[in-house]
């Protein structure tokens, strides 16, 4: 019948089911509904059978701001994210989502257009606002590590890439060790150094890229060229590739991002610059793309899916009361070798 709600299982004369429908259906007592849905008390089983049997033939969503009271658990996490366009932050996002999806949690969202101290503080306290039963911060910025030191220790709260100094638990993929995996890479082929793009100054990740990278030249008594600084973009690649055409004996190039690599290889084309056969390049975090430039690009993956585990389960522990201690947890990276970086 039009308008009765008849065709749609979750609602009752047009309306959404309610906890008083599901006992109804069920022939027990409100009280008893409210035990089995939030999990507070005693039920005999075949009770419980017929309760969750009238909540699946209804629909039923028990509405969250109640059970936060009865239960004192929202079932939702909150994310503070840097509005970004990147793959990195992009992906670290979706790994996040991706397991607090399976646990069952839903996700609040509240993202930073600048990564000042006082943005970040203030989507902090905006999602604590909503009741949220833990915080996530996605901190690839300097000023994000800073934030947290004034983080509230009232609610759990874990960082993404919050450097080694955090005040707060840390997952992070190992960036220094990807950078020294791709240039022990190039060193491999022969070079007698590596030049490198760095990504901007006051990014965390850009650090350690551009630590891994030194630290493994001066390991290996090779030179350490000048760094060449971008800002991610395919752009500031591209001119640091057109820098690095005027540069005597550049034979290998590992560039802190992908989209940094893309703009080398353009640039690197226009001037004839063969690669791999002139010069060698490599890039960092594996975009889907990156296997289709021309040549694929030799680069490191990082495994979000992993960080977001990780970073969940980190996160539930202190939600289920484990102690909230400074401490760094590394995903390690893998280098995919393509063509950018094949034989002579």
């Amino acid at each position: 019948m039009a308008g009765s709600g008849a065709d749609d299982p979750g609602k009752v004369a047009g309306r959404q089911a309610s906890l008083t429908d599901v006992a109804s259906l069920a022939g027990v007592s409100h009280m008893t509904v409210s035990r089995v849905v939030n999990g507070t008390g005693p039920v005999r089983p075949e009770t419980r059978a017929r309760v969750l049997t009238a909540v699946e033939q209804l629909d039923y969503r028990p509405n969250s701001a109640a059970r936060a009271l009865v239960t004192g658990r929202s079932g939702t996490l909150g994310v503070v994210a840097l509005e970004s366009n990147l793959y990195g932050p992009a992906s670290t996002l979706y790994g996040i989502e991706n397991a607090a999806r399976e646990a069952g949690y839903a996700i609040t969202i509240s993202s930073v257009s600048r990564p000042q101290r006082s943005s970040i503080s203030d989507a902090i306290e905006y999602l604590r606002r909503q009741a949220v039963e833990g915080i996530v911060v996605i901190a690839p910025h300097v000023t994000a590590g800073i934030a947290l030191e004034y983080a509230p220790r009232d609610v759990p709260l874990v960082a993404v890439g919050g450097g080694e100094t955090a005040a707060v638990p840390v997952i992070s993929v190992d960036q220094y060790d990807g950078a020294r995996r791709v240039t022990e890479h190039l060193l491999a082929l022969g070079h007698r150094t590596v030049w490198h793009v760095a990504g901007p100054g006051d990014w965390l990740e850009a650090r350690d890229r551009e630590r891994g990278w030194r630290e493994t030249l001066d390991r290996r008594g090779a030179d350490v060229p000048r760094v060449l600084r971008g800002d991610w973009s395919s752009r500031s690649g591209y001119e640091a590739g057109q820098a690095l055409i005027k540069e005597k004996g550049v034979g290998a190039v590992f560039a802190a991002n992908d989209q940094m690599a893309l703009g080398l290889l353009r640039a690197f084309a226009e001037a004839g610059v063969a690669v791999p056969q002139d010069v060698r390049v490599a890039g960092f975090d594996d975009v889907p793309e990156a296997a289709y430039y021309s040549p694929p690009l030799t680069t490191v993956r990082q495994d979000f899916i992993e960080v977001g585990r990780r970073t969940f389960g980190l996160l539930a522990e202190h939600m289920d009361g484990g102690e909230q201690q400074r401490a760094r947890h590394l995903v390690t990276p893998e280098l995919i070798v393509r063509e950018s970086t094949g034989p002579r």
